[in-house]
């Protein structure tokens, strides 16, 4: 006789209808608990694990499953001789299906109001025990972890009288992932309950895929989209309205933008391209905001993104549609905005709502991975220092701005802003003079009298007496170079005033 071992935190339609069909075709059903008690409620037959095992469930639940008789059934190679034997030694029987689901952890954690004790309680032992087991033993054993794959168990049951190996290799496969991922979250929650945000000594990093993507940075190149089985959430927050599916070049230049535009709470616009704003604006207006965002650099902003953080209304629409742009996005739009913007087909609409990502990231090395915190920070206030010049309270606050900016472009950065709009980036340059060559030559007559930011110090006083010849009033960087006081005299002849963050901003 084949059977099958049922023990479920979800009692489904799908658990019964499985219970249900291996019952017809002459299986023997064996469960737990409150498994047992849904089962037999629906007139299902089934035989209790402590027939088997001759032992009671114990210490609420903790101990039932946790049994030689049990595991020796789920690991019984059939091919085996000695396997025989010494299954009949503990009087076990063979089984020859799994189907498990663990306790409800990952609900539980995502509670507020979830305490240690009912975390830890939640943690499954039994379960993730028996699905090992059972995919391991994946030439015998068929391992159900997914709802999903009941239909194809069945389908081969009644057709085959047994699963595929094929089947059963990739169930197993699927099993191994569910207990990791099961693991993992187990881990990074003990993590932030017991190890006070210290960098840990193992980085465990679970994803689901969630969609595939048509190709990566470029065509040749395979690429997918995996949510992040914790805090993939975040995900979540962001709603496509109308377009074709996201690019893997999409994705990262959206969530570029998506942090920048956190940096400011008045109506602010971002356009970015390759991941590098090309124009920032913040108006008392969105629209007004998005207008002088898209004349900061209209030539750049040609096929680029633009992130705005109030909602877009009739007017704005039409004015984005003036201009080809892959993504609009934006918290809100009226429904007439939306009719306008969708007339645009090549063009991605996407909703998203203000939420805190995460505060570690990682990029991948060849066999390793590199994490650091994020860098959300932009300055402590107190640490502020004025090394040249008068500082007013209009001048901080222009300055504040361009730092907002250049924290978010590629190294060497700089930045040139007037009014709170930028009118020149250079980004992702081999040297911090050319970034200011560039940043300033972009800026053209309008920097007299602009501020200019830097991400990280200047290591001479060449990009000082370049920042002069173009009128530049303020400088804000964070100092910290062995010719700061080189760099600081530069600007005291040149008449500019010069603040340091003492907060670097490398962006690589």
């Amino acid at each position: 006789m084949k059977r099958a071992l049922i023990s479920v935190s979800k009692k489904t339609k799908k658990v019964l209808e499985l219970a249900q069909t291996l019952e017809n075709l002459g299986w023997e059903i064996l469960s737990t608990g409150g498994t047992a008690n849904f089962l037999k409620s629906q007139g299902v037959n089934v035989k209790l694990v402590e027939e088997v095992t001759g032992f009671p469930s114990i210490m609420d639940g903790r101990v039932k499953t946790l049994h030689p008789a049990i595991f020796a059934g789920i690991l019984y190679d059939r091919e085996n001789e000695t396997h025989r034997e010494d299954l009949s030694k503990v009087n076990a029987i063979p089984i020859d299906l799994v189907f498990v689901n663990f306790y409800p952890f990952e609900e539980v954690v995502k509670r507020e109001d979830a305490g240690i004790d009912e975390i830890v309680e939640n943690i499954d032992i039994g379960g993730p025990s028996l699905i090992r087991a059972s995919a391991k033993n994946f030439k015998f054993v068929t391992v159900l972890v997914d709802e999903e794959d009941i239909p194809l168990v069945l389908e081969e049951l009644k057709e085959l009288g047994e699963t595929t190996i094929d089947t059963r290799r990739k169930l197993a496969v699927k099993a191994f992932a569910r207990t990791s991922i099961y693991d993992s979250v187990v881990y990074n929650t003990f993590l932030g309950l017991f190890m006070d945000n210290e960098l840990p000594e193992f980085f465990i990093n679970a994803g689901k895929l969630e969609q595939p993507l048509r190709y990566g940075e470029n065509p040749h190149q395979r690429a997918a989209l995996y949510k992040n089985v914790q805090t993939g959430y975040i995900l979540n927050k962001i709603e496509k309205l109308w377009g074709k599916e996201l690019s893997y070049n999409n994705f990262v230049d959206f969530f570029a933008g998506f942090e920048l535009i956190q940096e400011f709470n008045k109506p602010t616009a971002v356009i970015l391209k390759h991941t590098n704003p090309c124009g920032v604006a913040t108006r008392e207006d969105i629209y007004e905001a998005y207008v002088e965002a898209l004349s900061a650099d209209p030539v750049s902003a040609f096929g680029g993104i633009v992130l705005l953080n109030r909602e877009v209304r009739e007017e704005l629409a039409f004015k984005l549609n003036e201009h080809f742009l892959e993504i609009v996005a934006a918290p809100s739009f009226s429904e007439k905005a939306l009719e306008i913007l969708k007339k645009k087909k090549n063009r991605r609409i996407i909703k998203y709502l203000e939420v805190d990502t995460e505060n570690i990231e990682f990029k991948s090395i060849p066999g390793g991975i590199l994490l650091q915190e994020k860098d959300k920070i932009l300055m402590e206030r107190e640490k502020l220092e004025v090394v040249s010049g008068e500082l007013t309270q209009d001048v901080l606050e222009e300055l504040l701005f361009a730092f907002k900016v250049v924290k978010h472009v590629k190294s060497n950065a700089i930045v040139v802003s007037k009014n709170h709009k930028t009118i020149g980036i250079g980004a992702g340059q081999m040297n911090r003079v050319q970034a200011a060559e560039i940043a300033l030559k972009a800026a053209g007559d309008e920097a007299k009298g602009a501020v200019l930011a830097s991400d990280a110090f200047f290591p001479f006083r060449d990009s000082v007496d370049l920042a002069a010849e173009h009128g530049i009033k303020a400088i804000i960087q964070p100092g910290g170079s062995v010719r700061d006081r080189e760099v600081i005299e530069a600007a005291r002849e040149h008449g500019i005033i010069m603040v340091f963050t003492h907060m670097r901003h490398f962006r690589h």
